[in-house]
């Protein structure tokens, strides 16, 4: 495996908690001053990797924003609080939104992405619970430019993590609704409706069970793909195939046992995936996990489910660690690493992959 990556010394953690929703866009903004700037030229120079050249880039940020604000106002509003907390050009912090979707644009070679696993399990005392493990795979510059947010004062109070400026990923809220996050492809995707990773926050911050998540996500206008694995402390689960086409529910890989990397699960979206960007990885990283979790038995904790997302040489790269010798663009890094549980409505995020659960810090957020 090669070398570690360079990581920030001290993690930045925020939190927002305004009841009204420009005012907590405000105080993200504010604490996010300092790496903001960064974060918005690691995105210019990603962009301009996948030759999306900058009009196009504001053009598409700017009509996603309209998408946002004609489905969920409040959430336009948290937007522009973030450009205006931290001196930025709102179009510039809707454009981090929409990265997803204008990088569905780019020509350039992408990444291997992220890993999640959702399990139905009973702990030492035999009560039941479900957990969730997932490696947030991206590109290595980006190690700077994400942090931890607890967000207060919109229906539900929820905690994760997500990069500078971008209002949702990976987390649970007040609810108990958990949501980890991975990215599809779909040969129909365009920057037209509303953003993958708002739309993320919008469940976080809204969906009051499983189903009512499922719910939200399919009132809303979306244009491009993902996965949100849902789960709550009901015991409730469903992993979702979310695309242009429509969105479906894909099986569990065995009873209680949920499994996403990076290709759709389902037959319709399936048929017109653009089997390009994620192939042969996706399919390689599903099939190690499928038939580890298979052969080794259920986990039954969170640190062994963590290790269900170790590799190393000569295995499918669940453990993302970069080569350092290549340009930026092509060099993708397991950024993090998040388990949640929802039952003791709190978080754990590794900051860093897997395989560091032992020596790297370990972020604890609760609600």
């Amino acid at each position: 495996m090669t070398s570690p990556f360079p990581r920030p010394e001290r993690r930045l953690q925020i939190t927002a908690d305004a009841s009204d929703p420009l005012q907590r866009g405000v105080e993200r903004g504010m604490q996010l001053r300092e790496t903001l700037p960064g974060t918005i030229d690691a995105y210019d120079r990603l962009f301009r990797l996948g030759a999306v050249d900058e009009k196009t880039v504001r053009d598409d940020a700017e009509r996603l924003l309209d998408a946002v604000d004609a489905h969920r106002p409040a959430l336009r509003a948290q937007i522009e609080g973030i450009a205006a907390g931290a001196d930025a050009e709102i179009w510039r912090v809707a454009a981090l939104n929409g990265r997803t979707e204008i990088l569905s644009r780019s020509v350039a070679v992408p990444p291997g992405e992220c890993s999640t696993i959702v399990r139905s399990m009973r702990d030492a005392d035999g009560r039941a619970r479900t957990l969730g493990v997932q490696t947030w795979d991206w590109h290595m510059e980006i190690a700077p430019y994400w942090h931890t947010i607890i967000s207060r004062g919109g229906v539900h109070d929820y905690a994760g993590l997500t990069e500078c400026g971008i209002l949702g990923k990976i987390g649970l809220n007040s609810a108990a609704v958990a949501l980890h996050f991975n990215i599809l492809g779909h040969r129909s995707d365009r920057p037209e409706g509303m953003p993958m990773h708002v739309l993320a926050a919008l469940v976080l911050e809204e969906a009051s069970s499983v189903a009512h998540a499922v719910e939200l996500v399919r009132e809303a206008p979306v244009t491009s793909s993902g996965s949100f694995a849902l789960f709550d402390a009901a015991g409730d689960a469903v992993l979702l195939d979310i695309s242009p086409e429509g969105v479906f529910s894909a099986p569990a890989i065995t009873e209680g046992t949920w499994l996403r990397t990076n290709h759709f699960l389902t037959e319709a979206p399936a048929a017109h995936e653009k089997t390009w960007l994620y192939q042969p990885d996706s399919g390689l990283r599903w099939e190690f996990l499928r038939d580890r979790l298979l052969s080794v038995g259920a986990p039954t904790d969170a640190e062994q489910l963590r290790a269900m997302l170790v590799t190393g040489d000569g295995e499918p790269p669940v453990t993302c660690v970069p080569d350092l010798a290549l340009p930026m663009g092509q060099r993708w890094a397991s950024l993090a690493t998040v388990v949640l549980d929802p039952v003791g409505r709190r978080a754990d995020v590794l900051d860093g992959t897997p395989a560091e659960t032992a020596t790297r810090p370990h972020l604890a957020l609760a609600l």
